[in-house]
Order: C-alpha cells, then structure tokens, then sequence
C-alpha cells in the first residue's frame, strides 16, 4: 500500500480520556489517519471535537448509524479503511456488528461486550466476514511483556506452577461517580459497565496479562467480590484462585479502593527452575529469578540478549523510558500492518499478528462471567469456566 490507513472514530470526543489515548496510539507509526467520527451523543460536543480534530463537517456523524451506512456509501478510495470503538461498554456491541456488516475491520476498547452472549455473536460475526479485529489490552504491548512471554515459552522456568497477578488502584475510594464530570459514573453502574465493576474493568486486564506471559488457560476459579463503599451497586474490589490448564494455580486481585494507589499493576510468574517478576510503573524493567544463581535485571531496549519479539516492538534505546502509549501503539502498528497486508493480498508476518483479538475479547467476557458467578456467593466455591 502506498497511503495511509483510514480510521473513523466512535466516541473518543474531546471530553473523553481513551479517546486521546488511541489516536495518539494509531497516529504514532504514521500508518494511519483520522478521516471521520462519531465521537460524542452530544451534538455540540461531537461536531466540536470534530472540527479540533480537523475534519470536514461532512465527515462529523450524528450517531454510529449514519457514519457506517454513509461511509459504506462513499468509493474506496475516500471511506474509512476501519473503525476504532471507544464507548463505555453497553455501547461497544451494536456499532462493532453493523462495521462487520458493511465490511469495516474494527479496534476496539476492552471489555469486548456488554455481555457474553454479545461476546458469542461478535465472534460469530468476525469468523463469518474474515475481517480483523483487534482488542485494546494494552498492556500486553509492552516489550518486557513480550519478553517474559517469550522466556517463558522457550522454558526457561520449566513447568509453570505458580502466578500472582495483582492491579490495586485508588480511584474510587469514594463515590465520585454521585459528583459527576468524570467517568466513574457509567463504570460503576451495572446497567452501563455489565455484570462486573472492578473486575470487568481491571481484573480482565490483570486476567489476560497473566494468560498472555504464561500461555495457559484458567479452566476453573473461585472469587469473592466486593463493594465496600456503601451505596455503591457493583463490585469495587475482588480476588480470584485460578487453576490453570496445566495444573498451575494462581492468585489474582483487583481494587479500585486501594487508596493511594494510581495504577500499579504487576505479575509474578514461578516455574519448576526460577520465576520473573514486572511491574507497570517500572516498565522497562524485568527481574528474572533463579534458583541456583543471582537474580536477573533485565533492561529492555535495543539490547541483542532479548527476544525477537521484545526488539521488535521496542521503540527506543536502552535507558529511555517506554511506556503506556507506546505498548499502545504496538498494538494499532500490528493490527495495521495486518490489515495493510490483507488489503494488498499478502500473508501477515508473525509478528504482527502479536495483538489481542476476538478469542482474547471472548475469554474476557467468561472470564466476567465465571468470576461473577463465583464471587456473588457467601459460600466460597469453584466455578468451571463458563463457555
């Protein structure tokens, strides 16, 4: 391809957070531009964000509906090559099957769906069309991520046995969701954010990092769930035992009331022989662990001892910080150069095909579901995961 990839946009106005964070994400390669959207319910606040975004009026859409239908409409050479959903989740569904309905591949925020039974139907969808979707867990795109997958893949540890997943943050100590002007309010309403609250919200993200690093499966969980700030309907804080496919148990916490905490997500893996230990707020740092020899600090940057994979998707020399945005934009670079490939009829390298998609988006939803299932229940008890 000798262009640029087209992007529209639904949701992602200027009063949203995630929405800056995926365009600057998508535009970091240079692979892609902004060329449509639909990106707030509030007309005022769409067609501004709009025209701050420097499209044309006729490329700002009232709603989801009319930008698909009227971007279907337009020759090849000027509609939108795919779409990136970034609405709170009820909102998440309904645009991402009428863009597989008119042949527009999708980016889409986590959690996949409002429910399972969506999740089920989206998939369905996407194996019937063969367009790309691809799902923004962001943190798998961190290159001492793909490391430690890497290492752990190539048996380094040998038998995994034992994982610690935790991501405790502070933010809703308090019922901010009642003082509008953030978004706390559709997260913590289960009519809006779906069964779960902080364990839809971030025990996912701590549940597909962990089978992200290990390539197991969780097959069976137990879980408490809790909402300690009175009034609060949904859970604000949770944690999960995990058995995992290959024997392997694990313990997984989530918390949106660990007061003064920002986010401070982090994953301990042990194996038969050693073990690895990250952290997101050091994140070019991996800590390798042994049983037999010094304990191992692994700098990510341009560095020939790291994986292919990790050098890959590093951007930057050794030393300098590599962050949020940039596991981020490995994950539209990916989701690009697959999609630019389909386009020209050409096979995906695999490296590109490094970046969750509809399977991990599936699981996510189960995952909700079976912790859920689990969670609500004052007599603790194993849930199988629910298919």
């Amino acid at each position: 391809m000798k262009r640029k990839l087209r992007m529209g946009m639904i949701g992602g106005g200027s009063d949203a957070f995630i929405g800056a964070i995926h365009r600057m994400a998508a535009f970091m390669d240079n692979q892609i531009e902004l060329v449509c959207g639909c990106f707030s319910i509030d007309p005022k606040i769409c067609l501004e964000s709009g025209r701050s975004y420097f499209l044309p009026d006729n490329r700002i859409y009232k709603n989801f509906e009319e930008m698909i239908k009227e971007e279907h409409l337009l020759p090849e050479g000027e509609r939108m090559d795919f779409i990136t959903v970034v609405t709170p989740n009820f909102w998440h569904f309904e645009p991402a099957m009428m863009a597989l309905d008119h042949g527009f591949n999708i980016v889409i925020e986590k959690p996949i769906t409002f429910s399972l039974e969506q999740a089920h139907l989206l998939k369905k969808k996407v194996d019937e069309t063969g367009l790309i979707l691809a799902l923004t867990h962001t943190y798998t795109g961190y290159p001492a991520v793909k490391e430690a997958k890497a290492r752990v893949a190539r048996g380094d540890f040998g038998k995994i046995r034992k994982v610690y997943v935790e991501y405790p943050q502070g933010w809703l100590s308090s019922r901010i969701e009642l003082e509008g002007g953030n978004n706390a309010g559709w997260r913590t309403d289960p009519k809006r954010s779906g069964k779960a609250g902080s364990m839809g919200d971030i025990g996912t993200h701590a549940w597909n990092l962990a089978e992200y690093i290990t390539g197991l499966k969780v097959v069976e969980l137990c879980a408490e769930l809790n909402a300690f700030v009175p009034g609060r309907p949904i859970d604000d804080d949770g944690v999960a035992i995990l058995r995992y496919d290959n024997g392997a148990r694990g313990v997984l916490t989530a918390s949106q009331v660990a007061a003064g905490e920002a986010n401070a997500l982090a994953i301990r893996v042990y194996g038969e022989k050693g073990g690895l230990e990250w952290r997101q707020e050091n994140p070019n740092t991996l800590i390798v662990k042994w049983t037999d020899k010094p304990t191992e600090l692994i700098n990510i940057g341009g560095n020939g001892y790291l994986s292919d994979i990790a050098r890959y998707n590093t951007r930057t020399p050794a030393g300098h910080p590599e962050g949020y945005i940039e596991a981020f934009a490995n994950i539209y670079r990916n989701f690009a150069l697959c999609l630019q490939a389909k386009m020209a009829g050409e096979t995906p390298k695999p490296e590109w095909l490094d970046f969750p998609n509809v399977n991990d988006g599936l699981r996510g939803m189960q995952f909700i579901e079976t912790v859920v299932a689990a969670g609500y229940d004052d007599n603790t008890k194993w849930v199988k995961w629910i298919e």
